[in-house]
């Protein structure tokens, strides 16, 4: 039994949330030190992602979005946060005109409080 499990319907059609689920798992990875796997199938796409104190895995189909993850103890003290917070950002991307455009500025968004950090720290 899964600690978190989200389903959202979208509109976008299966190439489209093909993209955004595959530019999801490369950010996973990069940002959050992830180990994803990316299956591609004819109805459904599967991301398996996995690295210490979380494992899971993100269905991906025509009109749904499926995640399911299992949080080990430590991050499981803070399921509920986890998971509000992933599914504020699912609902924010998927109200969007163009999601995958929506994912990648709130990434360059989320970016720039570290780079002024850092700016200030070399001034």
């Amino acid at each position: 039994m899964p600690d978190i499990h989200i389903t959202r319907l979208h509109g976008l059609g299966f190439a489209a949330a093909r993209k955004l689920a595959f530019r999801w798992a490369e950010e996973a990875e990069e940002r959050l030190g992830m180990a994803c796997v990316y299956e591609e199938g004819k109805a459904s796409d599967l991301v398996t992602f996995t690295r210490s104190g979380v494992n899971g895995e993100l269905k991906v189909t025509k009109d749904k979005f499926e995640l399911d993850a299992r949080l080990g103890l430590l991050l499981g003290a803070f399921r509920e946060r986890i998971e509000a917070e992933i599914v504020k950002n699912l609902d924010q991307l998927l109200a969007a005109k163009d999601p995958l455009k929506a994912f990648d500025k709130g990434l360059a968004d989320h970016d720039k409080p570290a780079a002024k950090k850092a700016a200030k720290k070399k001034a």
